[in-house]
């Protein structure tokens, strides 16, 4: 080939290449790490965005959210599905936010950068032992106390059995149907990924709990040294279907473990008949992470680190005065329609304006959901990615998903 029609050629190369839209480019993309988010109702997340006031990286000085480029994520939850650029409101509601905007914000400084994508499917009120029950530990079986408990209430127990084999696992196979659904089509759900564009999955947040605390007849002994056992038995079984369903055998795993109320040997007096629940059932979910078989591969991050004991305080002054005025509706001292006005009237009496500024600003949900706080949910979420990053650092990076 003459040097002329070696230039032709190189022009013609360079036109089709141009001409595809650079498909040539586009094939050598790097794949973008995706981070799943999984859970009930505090990885729903219930702190309103006016908490978030003051807090520079995530609104600007007028208080309006910022929106996180590099960040893309999509959320499946009781109220839909929901895809975008991450930012505030991908919470229970478009008003809350949880772990993910934390999350995604620091694990994107953490990777110097580099765009990541946020899969999170979450639902309030869910258990792991039915909702989320994984398939290798089996059907969920009722004890000899329950079904006798249903016999002696005269309820229909193969109704019960039937209603329970349907909700066992439903929440499970939705989380699952999701992440593969993204994984097959990453483009559909983020503008973010390039169309020819890979997904590697990166790593995988479990932040549950509660409803499984809170059950004894599940849990008969809960409370008691092994009373949750089966917990920890069943999350161990969660994490291997997990891997073993998404074909990711050392994907990294973080166990959110529930922390509402700060370390239990901080309670206060009031609490103590709580103490030994909370820290057995903590104790439960953190244990698959010392597991041999889970070394430098799952990671338990406390989030009791993250409670805002302050915050508490303030709380717990302002329970007390609800209860008061409580007490006076029913013992007649005040009518029902002063209630709010008596209320108002104490907190001010009993409270300086810095202190009730910061009930107003930092509290919009109850105890069990982190008091509603952006900045335990954003502390939360910072951790969740700090451990993250380290369990990555300790393994080789995953393959990019085929």
């Amino acid at each position: 080939m003459n040097q002329f029609a070696s230039f032709l050629f190189s022009v013609v190369i360079a036109q089709l290449t141009c001409a595809s839209g650079g498909l040539a480019q586009d094939s050598s993309l790097k794949p973008i790490k995706a981070f799943i988010l999984v859970g009930q109702s505090n990885m729903q997340g219930h702190a309103h965005v006016r908490t978030l006031s003051g807090f520079t990286d995530y609104v600007d000085d007028k208080n309006n959210p910022r929106v996180h480029e590099k960040v893309g994520i999509t959320s499946l939850s009781s109220n839909g599905l929901r895809n975008g650029t991450l930012t505030s409101g991908f919470g229970a509601s478009k008003e809350k936010i949880g772990p993910e905007l934390s999350f995604g914000v620091n694990m994107n400084k953490l990777l110097d950068g580099e765009p990541i994508l946020i899969i999170k499917a979450a639902w309030g009120g869910k258990s792991l032992h039915t909702d989320f029950r994984p398939p290798s530990a089996g059907p969920f079986v009722f004890s000899k106390h329950q079904l006798q408990r249903f016999e002696e209430q005269k309820k229909d127990v193969a109704k019960i059995r039937k209603e329970k084999v349907e909700a066992t696992g439903h929440y499970y196979r939705l989380m699952m149907e999701h992440v593969k659904n993204v994984i097959d089509n990453p483009n559909k759900y983020s503008s973010l990924v390039a169309a020819d564009q890979k997904i590697q999955l990166a790593g995988f947040v479990w932040f549950q709990g509660w409803n499984d605390m809170v059950d004894g007849n599940v849990y008969p002994e809960r409370g008691q040294p092994g009373g949750y056992d089966s917990y920890s038995n069943l999350l161990a079984h969660f994490i291997r279907d997990v891997r073993s369903d998404l074909g990711e055998s050392e994907l990294p795993f973080v166990i959110g473990v529930m922390g509402v109320g700060g370390p239990t040997k901080d309670y206060r007096k009031d609490q103590q008949r709580h103490k030994a629940t909370h820290q057995t059932f903590r104790d439960a979910m953190a244990a698959p992470s010392r597991m041999p078989e889970f070394k430098n591969s799952v990671r338990a991050v406390l989030t009791e680190e993250y409670w805002d004991s302050d915050l508490g305080r303030l709380v717990n002054r302002r329970d007390k005065i609800n209860g008061q005025v409580r007490r006076k509706v029913k013992d007649g001292e005040i009518p029902r329609n002063r209630q709010q006005a008596e209320k108002e009237k104490l907190i001010k009496e009993q409270f300086s304006e810095s202190e009730a500024r910061q009930l107003e600003l930092g509290v919009s949900n109850a105890a069990y959901h982190y008091l509603g706080s952006g900045k335990i949910m954003l502390g939360i979420g910072k951790g969740f990615a700090e451990a993250m990053l380290e369990l990555s650092e300790s393994r080789k990076q995953p393959s990019a998903v085929k």
